[in-house]
């Protein structure tokens, strides 16, 4: 069992609808978001848990915003995909669920529009929606380091149902895949939402709200070969990994070591924090938030 790091509250989610205390799970160090659509127009009741994802968003129509519930930990297993007995782990291999109430599929939605029932369909969300969507995928990014990437392939639903897309993973490509995918992609599960949503969009909303800029945009050749932010919780008091020793050798190659006495290490310390400072402080772009933890665009800015 994985130790929980970092926050696992979103912040403004209601826990009206908690089920990690009655279904537990386990715990992970998730890298990966799933987007499932409920296929309804209100807050479903998920069988009293036994089939809830980590959250739910709920579109407010008339405020023009999402609402968030909260149901698990951002990093305990949930309960919302398929996992079949022998074969690969889905719903407890590092993913943190997301149910979208609404519908992907056209048919449901043409009749939902004849019988004036509210509801929002996802492939032709509007700009608020996605906003909702892509703020929580940046939340995710910034404080768990889930990529800001993910499939090509977003067929329309019902070709994305049982494959017919072609979009599915194979197990091996589940098991190595980090970063955000739909329900449709996920191997051992027939169901094909979220449809044809507009990911692309979500993600350069994501990247906008954290001020990266979008790199799918440049020529693969001119694009800088940055390695990936991991998440804040590696830069806290007590962190030890990789990433705190990656961070503190790129500080000096960069020129600003001056507060190590030994040189870097595995382990987060006072120098480090100092040092990221003292690089914050040398870019105009982050001299207004130089507390010397840094964040995806301090990140972005020291590698490249």
């Amino acid at each position: 069992m994985s130790t929980k790091t970092g926050p696992q509250r979103y912040p403004g989610a209601s826990r009206a609808n908690w089920y990690q205390d009655d279904f537990g799970g386990d715990a992970m160090q998730v890298n990966v978001v799933v987007l499932h659509t409920t296929e309804g127009t209100s807050l479903p009741g998920y069988g009293g848990g036994s089939s809830a994802p980590n959250l739910t968003a709920v579109p407010d129509l008339g405020a023009k915003k999402l609402r968030w519930y909260q149901h698990f930990d951002v990093e305990t297993s949930s309960r919302a995909l398929v996992n079949l007995r022998g074969g690969v782990d889905t719903n407890t291999l590092n993913v943190c669920q997301v149910e979208l109430v609404g519908t992907c599929d056209p048919k449901t939605h043409a009749k939902w529009k004849r019988s004036g029932s509210a509801h929002l369909y996802w492939p032709e969300a509007p700009e608020w929606a996605l906003l909702g969507v892509a703020r929580f995928l940046a939340w995710m990014h910034e404080e768990h380091g889930v990529p800001l990437s993910g499939p090509r392939t977003w067929p329309a639903y019902p070709s994305s149902y049982a494959n017919g897309g072609g979009q599915r993973m194979s197990g091996a490509g589940w098991q190595a895949f980090e970063g955000v995918c739909g329900h449709m992609h996920v191997p051992e599960n027939l169901h094909g939402d979220p449809g044809a949503i507009d990911f692309s969009r979500l993600l350069k909303l994501a990247k906008g709200d954290l001020d990266l800029g979008d790199d799918e945009e440049r020529p693969a050749e001119s694009r800088p070969r940055i390695p990936a932010f991991p998440g804040r919780k590696h830069f806290r008091a007590g962190a030890v990994g990789e990433h705190v020793l990656r961070l503190g050798k790129r500080l000096v190659e960069r020129g600003f070591g001056d507060h190590y006495k030994v040189g870097p290490s595995r382990t987060w310390s006072e120098a480090d924090r100092l040092n990221v400072r003292d690089f914050q402080k040398s870019r105009p772009e982050l001299r207004g938030d130089a507390d010397g933890h840094p964040g995806p665009l301090t990140w972005r800015l020291l590698f490249s």
